[in-house]
């Protein structure tokens, strides 16, 4: 647990996301960013000519000087810094996906429990204004549908599209769920990169509920909705423009063939979901609490995108 004086933190990885990262560190009462690291000069030379903080190109050299870290480097790096960081004793908010297997994941969970380190892991639609308000709504889920869809960008292509995109609603999906997945079903393509591009996923829960998951980053638009459904009510999200609309059956009696319907719609303020997200992480440090997204949470949205990639290359084969 923290004590009450400043957090000092710092932020490994400065590149688009880190950079942000380390802006909200910047804003945060009762935390003092110290320090950047990157391996690109320019890159940490910007971010710390920004925000007066010290450059560092050897992450390592932060050890001992800090009590928290966000991580936003490659994926392939997040394991070694992070299992570094959580063994010197600083807690540790790193980037989704958690690590690039699974094997890595449950290390990193490992590390954080024996070091007594909060691990906390960057799954930031959990912190989105219209999901949050769906907590005590949804009861008992029967078919959920995401799309998640985006232009292509050179950034992200180090992986595939589910692991960059997909992820995110697998993690949504999970947590709303909360039963163990039975089967998954999938199908992809490569498009303009080396890996997936375009990927669609059926996924079969032990409670029954069954959910439909299309991920692209080909589109000629942005979209991110998530759609749920249960006996007597229908819910729609969209994760971008933070509404919530809620359908359910009416009270009133029918008029001929129509049943009557209750429609709830409201519109959520944008927010900073990212520093929502630093702000809980914080948080779970001095109230020395197990965090929204931990290192099982992280490891749990890892292990089934593995699962749908290997499908997709299975059926491309």
């Amino acid at each position: 647990m923290a004590g009450s004086g400043e957090l000092r933190a710092a932020v490994i990885g400065v590149g688009y996301l880190g950079r942000f990262h380390a802006q909200k560190w910047a804003s945060l009462a009762g935390c003092r960013l110290v320090g950047i690291a990157d391996p690109v000069p320019a890159t940490r030379a910007a971010v710390a000519a920004e925000l007066g903080v010290a450059a560092h190109a050897d992450w390592r050299e932060l050890l001992g000087a800090v009590e928290a870290v966000s991580i936003a480097t490659p994926t392939p790096q997040h394991h070694p810094i992070a299992k570094a960081c959580l063994e010197a004793g600083i807690h540790v908010l790193v980037e989704k996906p958690i690590t690039t297997t699974v094997a890595e994941a449950e290390d990193l969970i490992a590390t954080a429990a024996r070091a007594g380190r909060v691990l906390q892991v960057g799954h930031l639609e959990r912190f989105n204004s219209a999901v949050r308000a769906i907590e005590g709504i949804v009861t008992r889920p029967r078919f959920i549908e995401s799309a998640r869809l985006a232009p292509f960008r050179q950034r992200g292509t180090d992986v595939s599209v589910v692991l960059d995109l997909m992820i995110h609603d697998i993690d949504l999906i999970q947590s709303i769920v909360r039963s163990p997945l039975r089967s998954a079903e999938a199908i992809g393509a490569k498009v303009f990169s080396d890996d997936l591009d375009i990927a669609n996923a059926r996924l079969t829960f032990e409670s029954g509920c069954v959910a439909n998951v299309t991920a692209s980053r080909v589109s000629l638009k942005t979209e991110r909705k998530l759609r749920l459904f249960e006996d007597e009510a229908y819910l729609s999200l969209d994760l971008q423009q933070k509404i919530l609309t809620v359908i359910r059956k009416g009270a009133a009696p029918a008029v001929g063939d129509l049943p009557q319907v209750a429609i709830d719609e409201r519109t959520y303020e944008q927010g900073d979901a990212l520093l929502a997200e630093i702000q809980a992480f914080v948080d779970s440090i001095r109230g020395g609490r197990a965090p929204l997204v931990g290192g099982a949470e992280g490891r749990a949205a890892l292990e089934t995108a593995i699962r749908i990639a290997a499908l997709v290359r299975g059926e491309r084969g």
